[in-house]
């Protein structure tokens, strides 16, 4: 702010309708200094500031320490395999225990894609189901470069980034591989079709992920 313009008489024309009177120039200067004095920091320089053209009336505030704590590290991969994280139990590996479950993400599927009526697009639908949780559907392996595979059918206990855990109606806990796998999964007369091959992903990844439509993709 320059001290000239601190100083400058108010225009005549102003006077009336501000309702103020017209100042002395050093009665002025004493007003615009008290004024600094206590809209800045005690340790400012009033007289050195009004020397700039502009002058910020406030002051940021004074910079936090970071603190030295260190962020809790969740397990990594050896640990959870030595803990057993993701270990299911024999006594349950139970297809009746997993019901309620596949019944929830039916609810869940419905839902998402809006009630899954028959006017539904078949493309909107396929696209829900493929950035969709899995947890609790029934998936059926319909093409597999290892024969043994084709034909399972169970309801997903757990998805990997590369496998699916499905426990069959025989009680039979299945770890099946995406790659070179194809699965079906059916809700409503909607059946929508995974090349496991293209879905190596995880659940929490899959759901931010474009997927493309393409014609044919191979195994």
């Amino acid at each position: 702010m320059d001290e000239a313009l601190v100083r400058a008489a108010i225009p005549g024309d102003l006077l009336k309708v501000l309702g103020v009177e017209r100042q002395s120039p050093s009665q002025a200067a004493a007003f615009t200094e008290a004024f600094l004095k206590n809209s800045l920091r005690p340790e400012a320089n009033v007289k050195a500031m009004l020397t700039h053209k502009a002058l910020i009336l406030g002051y940021s505030r004074a910079k936090q320490e970071k603190s030295n704590r260190k962020k809790a590290k969740g397990l990594n991969a050896r640990q959870k395999r030595a803990m057993k994280i993701f270990h299911i139990q024999p006594e349950q590996q139970r297809y009746q225990l997993f019901l309620p479950l596949h019944a929830l993400w039916r609810q869940y599927i419905i839902d998402l894609c809006g009630g899954l009526h028959p006017s539904s697009n078949p493309l909107s639908v396929q696209m829900k189901f493929l950035k969709a949780d899995l947890h609790g559907a029934i998936i059926t392996v319909v093409r597999s470069r290892c024969p043994s595979y084709v034909g399972m059918t169970g309801i997903v206990v757990q998805e990997f980034k590369h496998v699916f855990k499905i426990i069959t109606k025989e009680d039979k806990l299945k770890v099946i591989p995406k790659r070179n796998s194809v699965f079906a999964v059916e809700v409503n007369g909607f059946i929508s079709h995974i090349y496991g091959s293209k879905f190596q992903q995880r659940a929490s990844e899959r759901s931010a992920k474009k997927f493309k439509v393409k014609r044919t993709i191979d195994l």
